[in-house]
């Protein structure tokens, strides 16, 4: 497990960008903790800059919006999913179990 952050360091309603082995976006949302990549799979946005509705993040470009639990797009301009890590939280820190591979699909 990498720590990613402390709890206390995520901003209410909004995200935040951690460089870890790959730029992560953190997002606490009704007690949840969650974390993904931080770049939109459809442009190179950062989505810790986008803008947080529920358990979405809509990137700040061209409103591509992403499941924060699944990572998927809810449709075009975006049409791959940005991968979501497991997290956990122990005494006030976030842990994420963040893979470092890249697919073959993720160079194209």
């Amino acid at each position: 497990m990498f720590r990613v952050c402390s709890v206390d360091d995520i901003p209410d309603g909004e995200g935040l960008r951690v460089l870890g082995p790959v730029p992560l976006a953190v997002f606490a949302v009704d007690g949840e903790v969650f974390v993904l990549d931080d770049t939109c799979s459809h442009q190179a946005a950062s989505l810790s800059d986008g803008y947080l509705e529920g358990c979405w993040i809509e990137c700040p470009l061209h409103e591509a919006a992403f499941s924060l639990r699944t990572g998927e797009p809810s449709g075009p301009p975006a049409k791959r999913p940005v991968r979501t890590y497991p997290a956990m939280v122990s005494d006030g820190v976030v842990y994420a179990e963040v893979a470092v591979a890249v697919t073959e699909d993720e160079l194209v």
